[in-house]
């Protein structure tokens, strides 16, 4: 009789763990939540609208996300800043708002967006 040799099975996978346990602690899950609705002029959800976050007083913007189909945006942030939430949408004039992270735990906006002006602009007859 002939016998196959069987190969050893595979020892179990441990877990990942970064060679560097001081590394895990620096990659802290951001537990300030920013939530919003972005609607247009009728009131209406608004999709696809690109949505920008930063320090309050940095240049960089650190965030981005785009409104989901009814319009609704969701980013989590470190808590105890001042954020500026920009949105910028086609068609639309780019908005500003002021988020105070020091104080809770979320904070809800909801925001109307205006038509641009072309004032001036030649109309097709």
């Amino acid at each position: 009789m002939l016998f196959a040799q069987q190969s050893a099975p595979p020892p179990p996978s441990a877990p990942a763990t970064p060679a560097n346990p001081q590394e895990n602690k620096d990659r802290t899950i951001p537990s300030f939540l920013i939530v919003g609705t972005v609607f247009n002029e009728s009131a209406l959800s608004l999709p696809g609208v690109q949505v920008r976050i930063r320090k309050k007083d940095e240049k960089k913007f650190h965030w981005e996300t785009y409104t989901n189909s009814r319009g609704e945006f969701a980013v989590r942030v470190f808590p105890g800043y001042e954020y500026e939430v920009v949105t910028h949408a086609k068609k639309y004039q780019d908005q500003s708002h002021d988020v105070d992270a020091k104080v809770d735990v979320q904070q809800r906006l909801s925001i109307k967006l205006e038509p641009v002006n072309h004032s001036g602009a030649a109309t097709k007859p």
